[in-house]
């Protein structure tokens, strides 16, 4: 007669399950897009989206939380019964969300009040729960705390993103940009652009470059009311300010671990209204909305092209389409919103109107 086993909650065979439904659910999904804007005012320079929007969960955040989530698995942080916990301004904890459904597993996120609701109502469509705080630089103490409290796990994005992913890996986000790139006119880019949340797509992005030798530059963009660039100049890890940013999943009001200087060739700060106004013109072009964040990194890469141009050089610059702005339509798609919140973004519309 066989004796019926109970695998224990904190057995390898629960987690090699989880593994084997995450690795699952990547092999069900293909890559992501790469977009050729159609620009007549730079004739010999290509500029290129990734449009991450077309993940499972709508957003660049889906490849970190699926790396977070395998990084936390094989280190054995989460079992059968592990509640997971997020400090997130949204797409991270969309994700996450997603994930931890799949495992069967409770999910909180730990969000700033002035999320957007759309994010919250994803986050919720996914099985998860949304903790709020007031303001963006409580999210880290208060996370911790609830993992303590409910015996959890705390994911903490902000310090795993940059060595959960596998730089040299042929799934990461480069690797993919630069195959998609082989047929292109300019097939190495000479810039690839991206705006830090966490850091862990610019540090994936950047060593990826190095490993393989490549000749192309990174440009990391960051908004308003951040800490990222002014650490980029001084070096001082202790920077911190009393506010976050008003565009959502990029900036941080503190240094994060996971945001390493060193991959990156250049920084620049762009103003909110040029991130957002870029991504009002941007609608023009594509027909569809996209997030601020996207507007950050166009509006870099638009900026190297103008420089590019006057300088008499030719090639291709990639940046990314971070998520839909249909997430938004309560904030940056809501006039009443940006006058009160961002300002006029009219002189931008007007200097974008001149490039297509």
């Amino acid at each position: 007669m066989m004796t019926e086993v109970n695998v224990p909650a904190n057995s390898s065979h629960w987690v090699c399950d989880a593994i084997r439904k995450i690795e699952a659910d990547f092999q069900r999904s293909a890559d992501t897009h790469l977009i050729k804007l159609d620009l007549p005012y730079f004739p010999e320079i290509d500029i290129y989206l990734k449009d991450e929007s077309t993940h499972p969960t709508g957003s660049l955040k889906h490849r970190l939380a699926r790396s977070l989530f395998l990084y936390a698995l094989c280190n054995g942080w989460i079992k059968e019964d592990t509640t997971i916990i997020e400090s997130s301004s949204g797409s991270t904890a969309i994700s996450e969300a997603y994930f931890a459904r799949l495992l069967g597993l409770r999910f909180i996120a730990v969000v700033p009040r002035t999320t957007a609701k759309k994010k919250i109502e994803q986050i919720q469509f996914y099985g998860g729960e949304a903790h709020f705080v007031d303001r963006s630089d409580e999210i880290y103490a208060e996370s911790r705390r609830l993992a303590q409290e409910l015996n959890g796990h705390y994911m903490d994005q902000f310090t795993y993103a940059e060595r959960a992913t596998d730089w040299r890996s042929n799934n990461n986000i480069a690797n993919s940009i630069f195959s998609q790139m082989k047929y292109e006119r300019y097939p190495v880019p000479n810039w690839i652009v991206m705006s830090p949340g966490t850091g862990g797509t610019s540090a994936t992005i950047g060593r990826f470059i190095r490993y393989r030798c490549q000749h192309t530059q990174l440009m990391a963009v960051d908004p308003e009311n951040s800490v990222f660039h002014d650490f980029y100049k001084t070096g001082d890890q202790s920077l911190t300010l009393d506010r976050g940013g008003k565009i959502e999943g990029i900036g941080r009001p503190r240094v994060e671990p996971s945001f390493i200087p060193g991959v990156i060739d250049r920084m620049e700060t762009i103003k909110d209204v040029d991130s957002v106004g870029t991504v009002h013109w941007l609608e023009n072009i594509l027909g569809r909305k996209a997030g601020a964040s996207t507007g950050t990194n166009l509006y870099g890469a638009l900026m190297l092209a103008e420089e590019m141009q006057s300088r008499g050089e030719k090639g291709s610059i990639v940046t990314l389409l971070c998520d839909s702005g249909e997430r938004y339509l309560d904030t940056y798609f809501n006039e009443e919103w940006v006058n009160t919140n961002i300002g006029d973004i009219a002189p931008t519309l007007e200097y974008l109107k001149k490039l297509g």
